[in-house]
This record gives C-alpha cells, sequence and structure tokens, in this order.
C-alpha cells in the first residue's frame, strides 16, 4: 500500500508501541510516536496533537522575569497567595478584560492553570464534606473538554459526569442542566469558554443560564479561560470598553475563573495561572473546613492549606512575568491578542483542505452561527470512526488526536493548529489529498 510514509515502517512501529487501534493511545503516546516516526523515515510530521503554544513570548514577560532573578527574589519563598504586584493586576486584567470587579485577595497565581484546577477541584471535595460521606461528591463537566480535569478528579476522588454539547445549546442546554442538578449530587460545572476541543463560544444568554442554576442549587461554575479571549469573531482586545470575555461571573457569585498564561500569552513553559474566585466565595465559610483544617474561609483553605502544601506558592520571577503582561495589556501598550490571531489564519487555512477532500466538521455551528477560527477545530471522515481516522492520518505523516477521550459523544479528531507552520501548507495539501485519494 502506497502511503505519505512507508507503510510498513508505521505498522511496525505502531506495534513496537502497542498502541494497537489508539483506543488506549494518550496525547503523549501519538507524539512519541510521531517523533519515531520522523526518525525512521527522515520525513517531517505535521504535529497537530498537541495542545501546546507555538508562539514566542513577548519580550515584556521575559525582560520582567530576568529583572526579578537578577534582583534576587530566587533567594525567597513567595507568598502562599501570590505576591501583591501579581494580585492587583490579575484584579485589574479581569477589570479591564472582563468587566467584572474582583478584589485583589481573590487572585491567587497557581502553577500554570492546571495547578489551580487541581487545588480548586482538592478545595470542592473538602468543602462539601465528600471524604465524611457529603451527598455533593459529582463534578458536571460540559463536553468534549480537557481529559486532564476528569484525571485530577480521579486522583482526588471526586465523581464526575458529563454532557457533551454537541445536541445542547440555548434553551436546551439550560433544561438539560437544570434536570442534571435537580439530582442534588453535582458540586460543581466545569467548562472551557472557548471550548477544548469544539471551540464553540457559549453565549451570555447561556451564561445566564448557567448563572442562575448556580445560584438556585448551590453549585460552583468552575469556568476555564485557558484561552483566554480568543474568540476572533469579536474583538476583544481592547481593555474597559465592551465587548468583554463571556462570563458566567456576571450572572453568580458561585465562580471560580481560572486565567492562564500558556495560550493567550504564550508563557506556557514557565508554568503560570491565576485563579480567581469570587468575593463572596472565597469569604463563605464551610463547616467541613473548619472542622477538619482550623479554615473556614474557601478563599484561605485555597491559599494557606493547598498552595501552600502543594508548592509553597508559585515561582517569584514567572509572577512578575505574569504581572507586567496584564499591566501592559491593562494600559493599552500591548495588544496580547495580535500574535495569537496567527492561530485562526492556521485554522482558516487548514479547514479549507480538509473540507475540499470530503472531511466535515463534527461540532460546525455556534447556535447557528460559523464557528471561530482558532487554537482547536474537530473534523470526522464518512465511514471512519475517531479512532480509525488516528491511526490512519499516520501513515499519511499527520499526527491528531481522537475525540472519544475527550467526552465526545461522536466520532472524529481534534486538530490543534499551534505547531502547524506556514511553510507546511504545501505539504499538508498534498498529503490530505493523497489521503482522499487513497479512500
Amino acid at each position: 500500500m502506497t502511503t505519505s510514509l512507508n507503510y510498513n515502517t508505521v505498522t511496525e512501529a505502531i506495534n513496537e508501541m502497542g498502541l494497537g487501534d489508539f483506543s488506549q493511545a494518550t496525547i503523549r503516546d501519538i507524539q512519541s510516536l510521531s517523533r519515531q516516526l520522523e526518525e525512521k523515515t527522515g520525513q517531517p510530521i505535521i504535529h497537530l496533537e498537541m495542545g501546546v503554544p507555538g508562539l514566542q513570548p513577548s519580550q515584556i514577560a521575559i525582560k520582567a522575569e530576568q529583572e526579578a532573578l537578577a534582583s534576587g527574589c530566587a533567594t525567597q519563598y513567595p507568598p502562599n497567595g501570590g505576591m501583591p504586584r501579581l494580585k492587583k493586576a490579575a484584579a485589574e486584567f479581569v477589570k479591564a478584560f472582563i468587566g467584572v470587579d474582583i478584589d485583589p485577595l481573590c487572585c491567587i497565581p497557581t502553577t500554570g492553570s492546571m495547578q489551580g484546577t487541581y487545588a480548586t477541584f482538592t478545595a470542592i471535595y473538602h468543602a462539601m464534606g465528600v471524604r465524611d460521606g457529603g451527598k455533593k461528591d459529582t463534578v458536571l463537566l460540559i463536553q468534549p473538554g480537557f481529559p486532564v480535569q476528569t484525571t485530577q478528579c480521579d486522583v482526588i476522588g471526586l465523581k464526575h459526569v458529563g454532557l457533551d454539547i454537541h445536541d445542547y445549546r440555548g434553551a436546551a442546554l439550560i433544561e438539560k442542566l437544570d434536570s442534571m442538578l435537580s439530582a442534588g449530587n453535582i458540586n460543581s460545572i466545569v467548562y472551557s469558554n472557548p471550548n477544548n476541543p469544539s471551540w464553540v463560544c457559549f453565549t451570555e444568554e447561556e451564561l445566564e443560564g448557567i448563572g442562575k442554576l448556580a445560584t438556585k442549587y448551590d453549585v460552583l461554575v468552575l469556568e476555564d479561560l485557558a484561552y483566554f479571549a480568543m474568540d476572533f469573531r469579536k474583538d476583544l482586545s481592547h481593555p474597559y470598553q465592551a465587548p468583554y470575555q463571556a462570563t458566567v461571573a456576571r450572572y453568580t457569585q458561585n465562580y471560580v475563573l481560572w486565567v492562564s498564561g500558556s495560550k493567550a500569552f504564550s508563557y506556557a513553559g514557565q508554568r503560570i495561572g491565576v485563579t480567581c474566585i469570587s468575593n463572596q466565595l472565597y469569604h463563605r465559610v464551610y463547616a467541613p473546613l473548619q472542622e477538619n483544617f482550623g479554615v473556614g474561609e474557601f478563599g484561605n483553605f485555597f491559599c494557606n492549606r493547598l498552595m501552600y502544601t502543594l508548592s509553597s506558592g508559585t515561582t517569584h520571577s514567572v509572577q512578575i512575568a505574569m504581572a507586567a503582561l496584564m499591566e501592559a495589556a491593562c494600559d493599552g501598550s500591548y495588544n496580547f491578542l495580535d500574535d495569537v490571531k496567527e492561530y485562526g489564519r492556521r485554522a482558516r487555512f487548514m479547514k479549507d483542505v480538509l473540507l475540499a477532500n470530503g472531511f466535515q466538521l463534527v461540532y460546525d455551528n455556534d447556535q447557528g452561527n460559523p464557528l471561530a477560527d482558532g487554537f482547536y477545530f474537530t473534523v470526522c471522515y464518512p465511514g471512519m470512526t475517531g479512532l480509525e481516522l488516528t491511526r490512519t492520518l499516520m501513515y499519511y505523516g499527520i499526527a491528531v488526536f481522537p475525540l472519544n477521550t475527550m467526552g465526545s459523544t461522536y466520532e472524529g479528531v481534534r486538530i490543534c493548529t499551534s505547531f502547524f507552520r506556514p511553510d507546511q501548507e504545501s505539504l499538508f495539501a498534498q498529503r490530505i489529498s493523497q489521503f482522499k485519494a487513497d479512500r
């Protein structure tokens, strides 16, 4: 069989790694396989599997961090709740680009948003008294979503259920959530906005409905803003003026926002995020926290029990870098979205090539509107499962990730634009055309 890469070489590599039909393959497995194939064949793999930023960070961050290190900050432990400069900058950033007021006290830097999600889930586990048999023992994940979050729940001991948004938008979404929350076992709702991987974006109307349900049933809404303001259909880059990043925080006080430095600021390797807990939730006292840890306030527990025991705070110098980025964005001297719009351009190109060759979008519209072009999108090929498509595309030198591992009930794969380079455009078009011809 003739494919872009030698058929036997690819088959041999898959068998050596024991990947079989790819149903148990992780993103790291697929990345490892693709790296092996590059070495064995001498041919480049087009890497669309990893959700890792592929753009250079701003010199604002690099300079600020270098200066912080030169000043001797590495000799001291950072405070558990974060450095005052970053806490103030984060609160101002939320005001400038989300349009929500939050106390700097409630903005807590973490070692990447992943630590923020882990700490938040842990705080919920203890606040809801799950270990002592508390009824609210389940996290509701709006999916498809970031698979690591389900793993985090598993590690902590939180039950979790998923809701695929493919068939639930608008009023149908709110009605479905209402029916699920009425069971009384849900403690929190988790989603990313824009969504990883479908790139659909919740509207203010949907978020208002979610917020009202959160208040009605006293559940927390955990809003993952990993792709902050990257709905490029709107210009969300101007501080202190509409349109703002859509958020549930306008409609309930039962919220936690995770603002990441990884994607919008291209600073993933330095591991920085900010967990923004609503003013009311930060100060809310939970009896299980008071009884078991002597610290009843949710936010106080987060800082002085969880962040203390997890990592003794977040690295000094990267906090300064994040603060500098946020400050520059707020004063208008740095448009942080200018660079990342490149992801949208890449998505448009790849979508055009794929759709012209028989592929179809899985999550194909946003409440009747065309999807934004951004960091991710999803595609399928008629007659093939997501696992079959993932395996087959590897023979054509294209690495992707199957949707079923992300909580989707639909067949297809996730495409990430971050590592796709302009000089690969003709090669991508050639390989996809050959894939189509071989069908």
